[in-house]
């Protein structure tokens, strides 16, 4: 199982390299929109899948590029600003911040991370997790976590 879910790794690890991935990371790392600003833990956890605050993060510009890679395999992809707040995603994840964390460090400092094999919160799969980062070049500007879902391996 660990060489098919090594395929995906060298498969997202490409999606970090994209210049559009990464330029809209950068535009949120210089500038976060109004809706993105201030958000606390405990702010994320009482808003629902369908507010309007999350609603917009599924329509950021990071947000149209995972859509764009969406496979049957994929059971849910962020991306995270350089300070670990999100700059987009497929579904509402169950932490705002991934800061302080190894799926989000790891990629920062220029790691690929992988998570262990678990039913996942947000989605309720067995998935793991995979995180790389997002590159301007060769610079971290984020980080991009997709989980594998187990059943398509």
């Amino acid at each position: 199982m660990q060489a098919k879910i090594d395929a995906k790794k060298t498969e997202i690890a490409a999606w970090g390299k994209d210049p559009g991935l990464a330029a809209a990371v950068k535009a949120f790392n210089a500038a976060k929109p109004d809706f993105a600003q201030g958000i606390t833990q405990a702010d994320w956890d009482g808003l629902s899948i369908v507010d309007a605050k999350v609603r917009s993060f599924q329509n950021t510009d990071a947000a149209k590029f995972l859509k764009s890679k969406k496979a049957d395999w994929v059971a849910e992809a962020f991306v995270s600003c350089a300070d670990g707040t999100k700059a987009g995603f497929l579904q509402k994840t169950s932490g705002f911040s991934h800061k302080g964390k190894p799926k989000h460090d790891d990629p920062m400092a220029g790691k690929v991370w992988q998570g262990k094999m678990e039913r996942d919160d947000s989605t309720g799969m067995e998935q793991v997790q995979v995180g790389v980062p997002v590159l301007d070049g060769t610079t971290p500007v984020g980080s991009l976590v997709v989980g594998i879902r187990a059943d398509k391996l």
